[in-house]
């Protein structure tokens, strides 16, 4: 039974940090590609990060360039997302998915992604 339990959400303050981790069990954790995906209310979902399974290639919304990094240990079956420099347009659900597609990470795109967490809260406000 696939399972992704994100965690490491919460209320910060514009400019401030914060790390989002995805634990997984269930599936060959390695050979799946890995993603990010926020939705505020009233929005669509967005994809905010990929990690590929096979080249470590990575992709990033324009909106985060530089302000967040993915990152994953196949060790430990987990995926992280560093979030710096929060801004209020950050606050979100943000959900970690995983998908069973190899490739360049700037490929993927959202239906390439079988399996959700439940989400984990982010505000980010003063």
């Amino acid at each position: 039974q696939v399972q992704l339990v994100e965690s490491g959400g919460g209320l910060v303050q514009p400019g401030g940090s914060l790390r989002l981790s995805c634990v997984a069990s269930g599936f060959e954790f390695a050979y799946y590609a890995l993603g990010w995906f926020r939705q505020a209310p009233g929005k669509e979902r967005e994809g905010v990060s990929y990690i590929s399974s096979t080249d470590t290639s990575t992709y990033y919304a324009d909106s985060v360039k530089g302000r967040f990094s993915i990152a994953r240990d196949n060790a430990k079956n987990t995926v992280y997302l560093q979030m710096n420099s929060l801004k209020p347009d950050d606050t979100a659900v943000y959900y970690c998915a995983a998908g069973s597609v190899w490739g360049n990470a700037n490929l993927l795109t959202s239906t390439d992604f079988s399996s959700w967490g439940q989400g984990t809260q982010v505000t980010v406000s003063s």
